[in-house]
């Protein structure tokens, strides 16, 4: 039984499209985790918890080579922190907290806008070459964003009315973008080790806001199915997920791995009306069309 399992992982660790689209189906499904845990656990308190046990869950398995790879590490520390401060501590926090007062469906393709927003990341950046056809991506992708924001009235954009929990989820984006457009410039490490640091990070840096709920008095203690929830984005959106996309971009290469991203909103949209009954609309059908087919513009001549 232990060499039939041992060979199953070994043959799942070979298949890298397989690999790839596990993860994205995990990180669409945290956008219906983040649906499911409302009013079982305050959305601070969860971040904090979701880190505490990948930071454990990663220190147990890679403590040693973080040990042996230090010397790497402790001179971009401060580097690090500011990473793990916006790709996991802001982003997270975001979106839970955004998670409150609007759809899985619509963070689902919110979130499909990063790959853009870090494109225009790089080119703020580090002056990434830019051709027409990622400028016109951009600019669709963004319109499929605006369509999700207004709830299909674009007329809103002229009163700047918002739902909260979109613009949330738009700036929880904006900070993942800002942290995949800096990894290119990440200390030279092992990815599991930068991983690790990284979550250590998140983990001090979000007990500060967990905090804060439990002395404002906000804070929800999580339930039995809080913390099963909590377990669920621990180990599958969180560890699993993130081991499973490094060994994609090992396998086939950081531009082809990333075209997979594009799935996240598609399976959002999917689990958020299969588990959670969400309406599907037609503008989320429109937006849905205007953000694949935007980054798929935007990355015709990315694909590595």
């Amino acid at each position: 039984m232990f060499l039939q399992a041992k060979a199953l992982g070994q043959s799942l660790f070979s298949r890298p499209y397989l690999l790839l689209t596990l993860t994205m189906l995990f990180w669409g499904g945290n956008a219906v985790a983040g649906q499911l845990v409302v009013g079982e656990v305050s959305p601070l308190m969860l971040t904090f918890l979701r880190w505490l046990l990948v930071c454990s869950f990663l220190w147990v398995t890679a403590g040693r080579r973080v040990i042996a790879e230090w010397s790497g590490v402790r001179p971009r520390l401060l580097w690090i922190t500011g990473m793990a401060l916006c790709g996991f501590t802001g982003f997270n926090s975001l979106f839970y907290v955004a998670s409150h007062d609007t759809t899985a469906v619509n963070i689902g393709i919110l979130q499909g806008s990063i790959p853009v927003l870090v494109f225009l990341g790089a080119f703020a950046l580090h002056r990434t070459r830019v051709g027409l056809l990622q400028v016109v991506g951009a600019v669709i992708t963004i319109l499929g964003v605006m369509v999700v924001a207004t709830a299909g009235d674009i007329s809103r954009l002229t009163t700047l009315a918002f739902n909260p929990g979109d613009v949330t989820m738009m700036i929880a984006c904006l900070f993942y973008s800002a942290y995949a457009s800096a990894l290119p410039n990440r200390p030279k490490v092992s990815g599991l080790v930068f991983f690790t640091v990284m979550s250590l990070v998140a983990c001090v840096t979000t007990l500060p806001l967990a905090l804060y709920e439990v002395f404002s008095g906000t804070v929800i203690w999580p339930t039995p199915k809080g913390w099963a929830i909590g377990l669920y984005i621990a180990l599958f959106p969180s560890f699993i997920a993130q081991i499973f996309f490094m060994r994609g971009v090992e396998l086939i290469g950081p531009g082809r791995a990333g075209i997979f991203v594009n799935l996240v909103p598609v399976f959002a949209a999917g689990l958020a009306v299969v588990i959670l009954s969400e309406v599907f609309q037609l503008y989320h059908a429109v937006a849905l069309v205007l953000v694949l087919g935007g980054i798929w513009l935007s990355e015709r001549r990315k694909v590595s």
